[in-house]
């Protein structure tokens, strides 16, 4: 997928040494602390979504759908990053191989822009339900679905691909120590002896346009959801629409700003925000959303928490009649 490193006179280092944070070293056990608890959760939480959703067969809507493989990339996102973070802050093992490290930055930065095509594939799915709802089921077929989904995966697999070809071909020759808790790729194109800006440059007019066109049409969709909504007679429904709204704006918020930061704060120059702040904004991004979308999106939906309920109170008295 990667290919092989270019063939450089100087060999690449067998191994890059992951700082963690750099200046919060006296933090990173409470940081581990934090992230473990943080990471089982959204494990759990994900993995109870995805669960439901694919044993009940009522919960077969495109909502549901887009919600299941939400929960499967959250997973995904987490675990390339975390346990290696856990690791580091917590035993200072802190050695990643030279392929291991292109191939966390490739799975990190694909999933980061699956999980934004996703975002706005049910804020989508959300506008049609409630500004279109008679047309609901004519638009929002399986096929359009089996589309939207192999359109976001082609875009991240399109994007991704040659920017790690581009980072992992780079000659390193010189340190590498990489000033981060993951291979970012930034963070791992600065310790190259060659130009990295190409691949930086890359990296940034990629995501500008990928996450700048998605939060666009997120916003469109959801100006015209409160227009919708505003023009309902009923209170109640205008503030359970503008609760839900909310949370959705609140989650997305906590995973573009961060992000966002974390690219464009190095061409913006050092002295804007310290490094262990890009540094730490960047490693909850990852971990964040994962831990409240299964809230948010998930138990806030009324069928889904009712399933939730179900499922536990059968597991909890299944348990207790055994016990008996």
């Amino acid at each position: 997928m990667l290919g092989l490193p270019y063939n450089h006179t100087t060999e690449a280092p067998a191994t890059f040494i992951l700082v963690g944070i750099p200046g919060l070293q006296s933090s990173h056990l409470w940081l581990a602390v934090s992230l473990s608890i943080m990471y089982t959760t959204a494990l759990l939480a994900n993995t109870l979504i995805v669960t439901i959703i694919w044993m009940d067969s009522t919960l077969q809507e495109p909502m549901y759908c887009f919600l299941c493989v939400l929960a499967a990339v959250d997973m995904v996102m987490a675990s390339s990053v975390v346990p290696n973070m856990v690791s580091i802050f917590s035993s200072g093992d802190n050695t990643i191989s030279f392929n291991a490290c292109f191939t966390q930055m490739y799975f990190v930065h694909a999933a980061t822009a699956v999980e934004s095509g996703l975002l706005l594939a049910m804020a989508f799915d959300r506008y049609v339900a409630i500004c279109k709802p008679l047309h609901y089921k004519r638009i929002l077929t399986p096929r359009v679905m089996l589309g939207i989904s192999v359109t976001i995966t082609i875009r991240a697999t399109v994007f991704m691909t040659p920017l790690s070809w581009m980072v992992s071909h780079l000659p390193f020759c010189g340190s590498n120590m990489v000033l981060h808790s993951y291979c970012e790729h930034i963070a791992v194109a600065k310790l190259a002896c060659a130009d990295p800006r190409p691949s930086s440059l890359y990296s940034l007019i990629g995501t500008s346009i990928i996450v700048g066109s998605d939060v666009a049409f997120i916003a469109a969709s959801y100006i015209l959801i409160l227009q919708a909504v505003f023009s309902l007679s009923s209170k109640n429904a205008q503030l359970k629409a503008l609760s839900t709204c909310g949370s959705h704006v609140g989650v997305m918020a906590l995973y573009y700003l961060p992000g966002m930061a974390s690219i464009y704060v190095p061409w913006l120059g050092k002295d804007i925000m310290p490094v262990h702040i890009q540094v730490l904004l960047a490693d909850l991004y990852l971990i964040i959303p994962p831990t409240l979308n299964p809230i948010i999106y998930g138990l806030r939906i009324k069928q889904i928490r009712n399933r939730t309920w179900s499922l536990l109170m059968h597991c909890l008295f299944k348990h207790s009649n055994l016990g008996s």
